[in-house]
């Protein structure tokens, strides 16, 4: 059976993980997945890959927006986006993996977008559950962003994420264009507070793998690096860990408290 998603555009950005892009797309079809686009944007891959997702082109019919340089994940996402035109996006980096629950949890979202005019997106994965949820319905909740100092979980700052979800493709004329030129965590992070201060609404997927898997082969392994530390569980590093996320949590309440429209 054929899970077509209408007025939807499958939105991927990509650098030099051509095998990672080709798992993605042939998933989707082995799913029967067939959205009415899908825009590929590439940031300034070798010239190895980029001759792989040209052939990869040929089977998939694609749209390919490339940039001579890499730009950084800000450029990327914003000349990908800026090439969709139907009401919808579903972005997906292309590390993901679509899974088997894939097709009747995206209708749900995609159901609850058109019943919802002011929902702006629908989160389908993460590392951890957003901190302050409400039970909405069909295994998703609505994200709530607490602004009492009360609610001391940090991760509540992070309302948006750049894992794999569902936006209406008027998101960059509503909460501004990604930062450019700076460091793919602080794009990401710049945009969470542009969305709570612009008072966004959004929901999340209790179930936080069932939708996609994040996949890094040995061959085409991560890009992003981060602090040892900061993601550790090693008991050397609890104190330092506790510190930090109280000053995470000052911090961004107070670039929340400052920015500008």
């Amino acid at each position: 059976m054929e899970n077509y998603f209408p007025g939807v555009t499958l939105l991927v950005t990509h650098y030099n993980r051509s095998g990672s892009l080709e798992r993605l797309l042939q998933t989707f079809s082995e799913l029967n997945c067939r959205f009415d686009d899908i825009v590929v944007s590439d940031d300034g891959s070798k010239p190895e890959h980029l001759n792989a997702i040209k052939a990869l082109n040929k089977k998939y019919g694609f749209q390919l927006i490339t940039t001579p340089k890499n730009k950084g994940l800000g450029n990327n996402i914003n000349k990908g986006q800026d090439a969709v035109k139907t009401p919808y996006t579903l972005y997906v980096q292309e590390d993901f993996v679509p899974q088997p629950a894939f097709a009747t949890h995206f209708k749900d979202a995609l159901d609850f977008m058109n019943q919802e005019k002011d929902l702006d997106l629908i989160r389908f994965y993460a590392y951890f559950p957003y901190p302050y949820l409400e039970p909405y319905g069909r295994g998703f909740s609505r994200m709530v962003y607490k602004h009492s100092p009360w609610y001391s979980n940090h991760l509540k700052f992070y309302f948006y994420s750049d894992h794999p979800h569902l936006r209406r493709s008027n998101f960059l004329q509503k909460f501004g264009r990604y930062a450019e030129g700076i460091h793919s965590d602080k794009t990401e992070y710049k945009m969470c507070l542009s969305v709570i201060q612009k008072k966004g609404k959004g929901l999340f997927f209790n179930e936080l793998t069932t939708m996609f898997d994040q996949k890094n082969s040995n061959s085409e392994p991560s890009t992003l690096n981060r602090a040892d530390w900061r993601e550790s569980s090693n008991p050397a590093f609890l104190f330092l860990r506790w510190w930090y996320l109280k000053y995470r949590l000052l911090k961004n309440t107070f670039e929340l408290a400052t920015l500008k429209d």
